[in-house]
């Protein structure tokens, strides 16, 4: 099995992805293509989530590089962010989002999905939905515990989206 090279975070964002990787401890992370039914869900996300978020000050982003340890860059599917990252920044959320969501791949391990659900809270992500995006189902994690999710709908403290409209 091939040992992967380690490059410093400076290396990792001056380095194009034909689909944004996400960078741990000094390893590129590549992440799986979507599939139909996991963009569907993702233009879905974005497109609700920003009608809502507007009233709220917030701002619904796909795919948003957030650094979350001095090594660590992850890229969730979506997330919602408070304010707009500083230019200094380039561009990349340094502050905890109030969500973030991964929409499962076939390809995607649980025990890693947990491993960044984890990352997030401990960053200070208020709330971490997890969904399979074609059971439409999924669970919602907070600092507080995680919720199964079997009815289509997932919530935070400020708002809801139900998915029973996602069409593929």
């Amino acid at each position: 099995m091939p040992v992967a090279e380690v490059i410093s975070a400076e290396q990792y964002l001056h380095t194009s992805f034909e689909h944004d990787a996400e960078f741990v401890e000094g390893r590129i992370v590549e992440r799986p293509i979507p599939n139909w039914e996991h963009s569907a869900l993702q233009g879905f996300l974005i497109r609700e989530l920003w009608a809502i978020c507007r009233s709220l000050g917030m701002f619904a982003m796909p795919e948003q590089r957030i650094q979350t340890l001095p090594n660590y860059f992850r890229v969730p599917d979506v997330c919602i962010v408070g304010e707009r990252p500083d230019p200094p920044a380039r561009g990349i959320v340094t502050h905890p989002p109030h969500l973030c969501v991964e929409i499962l791949s076939p390809e995607d391990k649980m025990i890693d999905t947990l491993d960044k659900v984890r990352e997030y809270l401990n960053f200070g992500v208020e709330w971490v939905w997890v969904i399979d995006p074609v059971a439409l189902s999924g669970m919602v994690h907070s600092r507080s515990g995680v919720t199964n999710v079997e009815d289509r709908l997932f919530s935070t403290a400020r708002f809801s989206i139900d998915l029973s409209g996602v069409e593929f």
